[in-house]
């Protein structure tokens, strides 16, 4: 473990998660347990080696379990401990605080990055926010996304007892949450398509504030 022999607790938070991939292994089990091939698919630049280095860093330093998968399923998950869980106001502070940043000119942004990124940029404005739970249906992945006093809180699940569905692909909602696509024109493509109570979708929709760019419209960032 790296230590910068400095007694403050930031220096120390540090020492745990301070190496490279560290947080962005956090990000990406922020909403539930995960195979090592999972995480790899989420952060596709990192080398199994480096991510196998990380996770065992981050086993001893006790943010991060492993175990095994119950019948019928025979496979071990990643997942956070407690203590790891406690790490999810600061990854959603340093999320506003980079939105800020200028936008890269290329990078891909994972499902589960997304969902941090619609949390870290969530706005209600005059409307208040949508009235109910939305169920969100990106290919195989399934969401709920509610607000409560504290902001907008996205979990893993189907939403099955949502106010409305919106069933898209991750790029699509990106584009269209941030304004780089109309709402209509995802529509009429077919790359975007809602079920159950369509305005609270669309208050849904309209909630969320596009994160700087360098200073024109921006590429808009793969998702995926």
């Amino acid at each position: 473990m790296r230590s910068y022999d400095d007694l403050c607790g930031l220096a120390r938070a540090l020492a745990v998660v301070g190496e490279r991939w560290a947080l962005l292994i956090v990000r990406e089990l922020l909403l539930g347990p995960k195979r090592f091939s999972d995480l790899n698919r989420g952060l596709p630049t990192i080398s199994q080696n480096v991510l196998s280095a990380r996770l065992r860093e981050l086993e001893r330093a006790g943010v991060v379990t492993r175990r095994a998968l119950g019948p019928p399923a025979s496979v071990r998950v990643y997942e956070l401990t407690p203590r790891g869980r406690e790490l999810e106001e600061s990854l959603l502070a340093l999320g506003r605080w980079g939105s800020r940043q200028p936008l890269p000119a290329s990078g891909q942004l994972s499902v589960d990055a997304l969902m941090l990124a619609l949390r870290t940029t969530y706005d209600p404005g005059p409307a208040g926010g949508p009235a109910g739970p939305v169920g969100l249906r990106l290919g195989a992945d399934r969401f709920v996304a509610d607000t409560d006093a504290a902001g907008l809180r996205i979990t893993r699940g189907g939403g099955e007892r949502c106010a409305a569905v919106v069933d898209t692909d991750p790029r699509t909602l990106l584009e269209v949450v941030y304004g780089y696509l109309p709402r209509d024109e995802a529509q009429r493509r077919g790359a975007l398509r809602v079920g159950g109570e369509r305005q609270v979708a669309e208050r849904f929709l309209g909630c969320f504030t596009r994160p700087v760019t360098t200073g024109d419209a921006g590429a808009v960032p793969a998702a995926g």
